[in-house]
C-alpha cells in the first residue's frame, strides 16, 4: 500500500472503477429447507442440529467484500467523538461504493447504497457532498433524514427499500440513537445486543452490509473498543467496529481501529483534506496477513481460460481435469464448499454445487479476481 494517497473530486474521465462480483449466488434447496427447519424449530422451543459431516457437504454463500479487507455483508458500528469527522468518511465511503471507485488501495465492489442521515437535513448534505465531490453525481446513491426508529417500523421502510433496489450493498444509519427503541432498560446490556442483533439479522437476511454510526464514551481507555458509548452489548452482538479518534478535535490527523469477525484487525492512519472535505489515507500501522496461494484454487483458476470460462461435470470428473493435484472426488467437493469465498474473491470465479439426478460442479469465471 502506498505511503499516502490522496482523494481529489473524480472527473467522468478518470474513474477507477472496480468490477463488482456477483454474490447473487443460488442457495441449495438443501440450505434453503435446513434454514426453514431451523426457523421453525426453534419457534417451537426445539434445537436444531446437523452434523458436522452435513456441515462439510453444504456450500454456503460466499463472503464477499464491500470494501475489499474493509467491510464484509453484516452489521458494523463505526465509532467516534462528536464532531471528529464520521459523517464526512460516510458521505465518502457511500459516494465509492455507488460509483465503483476505488477507496485509497482497497477495492470496491459496487451496488446501490442508502444513507440514512438522520441528523442532517437535504441542504447541509447537497453543501457537503459539492465541496466532497463537485458536480460528478451518481444515480445510486440514495439519502434519507428521517426514518421510524426499529420498534415503529424500521425494518419494513428497509425492506422496501431493497426490495425497490435489489442491487443494494451498502445501508449506513448515522445515528444509532436516532433508530434507537424507547424503553426503560435502553442502556442495558440485553437491549444493547438486541437492537445490534436485529440490524444483523436484516443484514444477514438481505445479505447487505449496515453500517451504525454511533460515539463514544467521555471516559478514556487504553482499549479503543471499550470507549464505545452504552454497554459491551452493541460490540458482541455487531461483525465488526471501527473505532475513529483524534488526540484533539482541531487535529487532520485521525487513527481509524478495525476490528470485525471477517477480516484482520487492523489500525489505520488517515489525514483529513480540509479544502475537500475528504479523508485521505497515511499509512498502515502492519500489513495485513495473507493467506498462502492454495494449490486447488490454483488449478482451477487454470482450468478455466479466457477461450473455456465456464466448466461442469461430477467431482470424479473434476478430480480428473486435476492429474496433479492427487484428491478424492468427496474431498474436493467438500474443500470447494469451504473455499467458495476465496475462490471467488481471490479469482473471481462462481462455484456452485447443484444436486440433481448426479451431483454437478458448476464453475464460472465472473471477475478478475486479486491474482
Amino acid at each position: 500500500m502506498s505511503k499516502e494517497k490522496k482523494i481529489v473530486p473524480i472527473t467522468s474521465g478518470a474513474t477507477d472503477k472496480g468490477q463488482s462480483l456477483k454474490t447473487n449466488i443460488i442457495v441449495t434447496e438443501k440450505q434453503q429447507k435446513s434454514n426453514e427447519q431451523n426457523t421453525k424449530n426453534f419457534e417451537q422451543g426445539v434445537l436444531y442440529t446437523i452434523t458436522m459431516e452435513e456441515l462439510y457437504d453444504t456450500a454456503f454463500p460466499p463472503k464477499v467484500p464491500i470494501v475489499d479487507g474493509l467491510i464484509y455483508n453484516g452489521t458494523y458500528l463505526f465509532v467516534g467523538a462528536p464532531k471528529v469527522g464520521k459523517s464526512f468518511f460516510m458521505a465518502q465511503l457511500g459516494y465509492h461504493v455507488s460509483m465503483g471507485i476505488s477507496l485509497w488501495d482497497y477495492k470496491v465492489n459496487q451496488g446501490s447504497v442508502l444513507y440514512l442521515a438522520l441528523e442532517d437535513d437535504f441542504s447541509r448534505l447537497q453543501k457537503r457532498l459539492s465541496k466532497m465531490f463537485g458536480m460528478e453525481s451518481t444515480s445510486n446513491f440514495y439519502f434519507a433524514t428521517m426514518s421510524k426508529s426499529l420498534n415503529e417500523g424500521l425494518e419494513e421502510q428497509l425492506s422496501k427499500f431493497m426490495k425497490e433496489h435489489a442491487d443494494t450493498k451498502l445501508i449506513m444509519i448515522d445515528t444509532l440513537q436516532k433508530i434507537r427503541e424507547v424503553g426503560g432498560d435502553r442502556y442495558s446490556y440485553s437491549s444493547d445486543y438486541d437492537i445490534v442483533t436485529k440490524l444483523k439479522q436484516f443484514s444477514d437476511k438481505h445479505n447487505v452490509c449496515v453500517l451504525v454510526v454511533h460515539h463514544t464514551r467521555k471516559l478514556q481507555s487504553e482499549d479503543s473498543f471499550e470507549m464505545i458509548s452504552g454497554t459491551n452489548g452493541l460490540l458482541g452482538a455487531a461483525d465488526g467496529a471501527f473505532i475513529m479518534q483524534k488526540k484533539k478535535r482541531t487535529d487532520n490527523i485521525a487513527v481509524l481501529d478495525i476490528a470485525g469477525r471477517d477480516q484482520a484487525d487492523q489500525k489505520l492512519t488517515i489525514e483529513f483534506d480540509r479544502e475537500h472535505c475528504v479523508w485521505n489515507f497515511k499509512r498502515a500501522e502492519t500489513e495485513l496477513w495473507k493467506e498462502p496461494i492454495n494449490p486447488l484454487l490454483e488449478a482451477i483458476n487454470l482450468l478455466l481460460t479466457k477461450e473455456s470460462p465456464e466448466w461442469q461435470g461430477t467431482a470424479t470428473e473434476l478430480v480428473e481435469k486435476l492429474p496433479d493435484m492427487q484428491i478424492q472426488a468427496n474431498v474436493v467437493t467438500r474443500k470447494l464448499n469451504v473455499l467458495n469465498s476465496r475462490l471467488l474473491q481471490e479469482y473471481g470465479i462462481q462455484y456452485e454445487n447443484k444436486r440433481g439426478h448426479e451431483r454437478k460442479i458448476c464453475l464460472k469465471r465472473v471477475a478478475d479476481g486479486k491474482k
